[in-house]
């Protein structure tokens, strides 16, 4: 209960901050609308003026970045553990405003934000998805979060897994698994999604090394951030997956290998890891670490 608590509040204190973010870099004319839109719906629980102030975000506030500095991105991270808006539109922030000041029920939100989604053109969609923490009763909306990270949009599916902390909290090892693969799929980054190292699975783990074999088989080359997810399990027939990488892979897939021996709890990981001493000693000394490699 405590830690809903914290969580709740934290909340709070987020959806307060992205308002003087936003209140900040938009004039008079438009914070005037924007409050007057707020109230608009808290006074008529019908669905179209919210679709009207949706659309209307672009006029009226104007589609600069949000251009948050140093100080910003630091508070942001002490209201929600693994928020980042650092790259959110003016556009982004009032329709995330709007949405996270609406109530969790009566009419029901999850129904709102389901529907919104349907009828969303690609950046409201990146905007609906970036906002998810900020939202009333974020555990219902998963399986809408589900349906989008099917998305053909690369950017869409980034929306809901780069830089933002709802799927580590609410997605299941199922769905956190086929994120994570699917990421790798699309050519998409691994580093950005939030709680990466504390999720990974041997599932997953599994998973990914069939994907491996899989390109390998296609002659097509194997991102060596997957190798992150699978060192930490990495026993066995996983290590002659290594050493194979070790032998033949690029410098960057070497010491993304060498990283995996180094996190693999099987005794073998550390007689395939002197063949590299020199990587070795980097890993040893903290020169090389997974953030040297995004």
């Amino acid at each position: 209960m405590k830690a809903e608590v914290n969580i709740e509040s934290g909340r709070n204190a987020a959806i307060a901050l992205l308002r003087d973010w936003l209140f900040r870099r938009i004039d008079e004319a438009a914070r005037t609308w924007f409050e007057e839109q707020v109230s608009l719906l808290r006074s008529d629980s019908g669905d179209r003026a919210l679709y009207t102030a949706f659309g209307l975000m672009p006029r009226r506030l104007g589609k600069k970045s949000l251009a948050l500095s140093a100080d910003d991105a630091g508070a942001a991270a002490h209201c929600l553990e693994g928020w980042k808006p650092g790259d959110w539109s003016l556009v982004d922030a009032g329709r995330i405003l709007l949405l996270a000041r609406l109530p969790g029920s009566n009419p029901d939100f999850a129904r709102r934000f389901c529907a919104l989604c349907r009828t969303a053109d690609v950046a409201e969609a990146i905007s609906l998805y970036r906002g998810l923490p900020l939202y009333p009763e974020p555990a219902a909306l998963e399986p809408q979060v589900g349906e989008g990270l099917r998305t053909n949009m690369r950017s869409v599916f980034e929306a809901i897994a780069h830089h933002n902390p709802y799927p580590k909290r609410y997605f299941d090892t199922h769905r956190w698994n086929h994120m994570v693969l699917k990421a790798l799929f699309i050519g998409s980054g691994l580093a950005p999604i939030e709680g990466l190292d504390e999720r990974v699975n041997d599932e997953l783990a599994r998973i990914l090394l069939d994907f491996a074999h899989e390109r390998w088989a296609a002659d097509r080359p194997v991102p060596h951030e997957l190798w992150r997810c699978v060192g930490g399990f990495a026993r066995g027939d996983a290590l002659e997956d290594l050493a194979r990488v070790v032998c033949s892979g690029t410098p960057l897939e070497r010491r993304a290998a060498a990283l995996a021996l180094s996190a693999s709890p099987d005794p073998a990981a550390a007689a395939l890891l002197e063949r590299m001493p020199e990587i070795a000693q980097a890993i040893d000394s903290g020169r090389l670490t997974w953030a040297e490699l995004e």
